[in-house]
């Protein structure tokens, strides 16, 4: 499991208790010019270095924090990135490690801001996929200008959704997941929603009819908001959501109420759906 719109939204939160309203007075950055895209440890430094934390943002997948003088950096968790303060518990995702390491500055750290009343916060990246850009105008540049609307912020109402679906052929799992289309959706809430609406995650999108569309991003909503709410602790999710048994490629999986529930790749994901009611 990699970080979706719920995960990175609760990195944004832990990030703007900490960071808000702070002036950044130390950046330790690693040499690694994948994650900092070609950028070095100087530059990075001499970006961030005594400038004023405005605001934390997110959307979609994509964080980033608005200074008082640009650039601005900008954070992609990737697959296992994520931020760490030394107080907070770390977020634990369903396919991580289950025991995180207890040290401080924790291992695979990428980059380690001190702020000037003493909070700290860091970003780690074990597999290097993810990201730390430096973008003079965030909203308006690559990766963020690439983006769709995001679930949370900005969902198109009934008939712009509706519309969005009639005209794409893309299978809908697929245009879910595609962060053009819909910025913060991946794997396990594309099964999900899908799933709640009773959706076949291979039927193309525009074959959906208007009923279908409504449904579906309902349940898009309504997912996301409750992962939300719970500050992405899976614990607290639904017992009934297929997130709970969806897990592992098991072969005899079922949901809470019983039915069976079968693995196959779309788009080269796995995806999890239940037949019995997704049509």
């Amino acid at each position: 499991m990699m970080p979706e719109l719920p995960e990175v939204e609760r990195g944004r939160r832990e990030a703007a208790s900490i960071a808000e309203g702070q002036t950044i007075a130390e950046v330790h950055c690693t040499e690694d010019l994948i994650v900092f895209d070609g950028v070095t440890p100087a530059v990075f430094r001499g970006a961030l270095a005594h400038k004023h934390v405005l605001a934390v943002h997110r959307r979609g997948k994509q964080l980033w924090f608005e200074l008082d003088q640009g650039p601005h950096p900008l954070f992609h968790f990737g697959m296992t990135g994520a931020f760490h303060t030394p107080a907070a518990e770390p977020l634990h995702l369903k396919s991580g490690p289950k025991a995180p390491h207890r040290e401080w500055p924790p291992r695979f750290t990428k980059i380690h801001l001190i702020f000037d009343d003493g909070g700290e916060l860091v970003m780690t990246n074990a597999r290097r996929l993810g990201r730390i850009l430096l973008r003079d105008d965030p909203l308006n540049e690559p990766p963020l200008s690439k983006l769709g609307f995001d679930p949370l912020l900005d969902l198109p109402g009934p008939s712009a959704f509706s519309k969005l679906l009639r005209g794409r052929g893309a299978v809908i799992k697929s245009l879910l997941l595609d962060q053009r289309f819909s910025a913060g959706v991946g794997n396990w809430i594309a099964d999900e929603v899908l799933y709640q609406a009773g959706i076949a995650p291979q039927r193309r999108a525009s074959s959906l009819s208007d009923a279908e569309a409504k449904r579906l991003r309902t349940k898009l909503k309504a997912v996301v908001e409750t992962a939300v709410e719970a500050n992405a602790s899976d614990a607290d999710y639904p017992k009934r959501w297929l997130f709970h048994q969806r897990w592992g490629k098991l072969k005899d999986a079922k949901t809470a109420r019983g039915d069976v529930i079968e693995h196959t790749t779309i788009g080269g994901r796995t995806t999890a759906w239940v037949p019995a009611v997704q049509k």
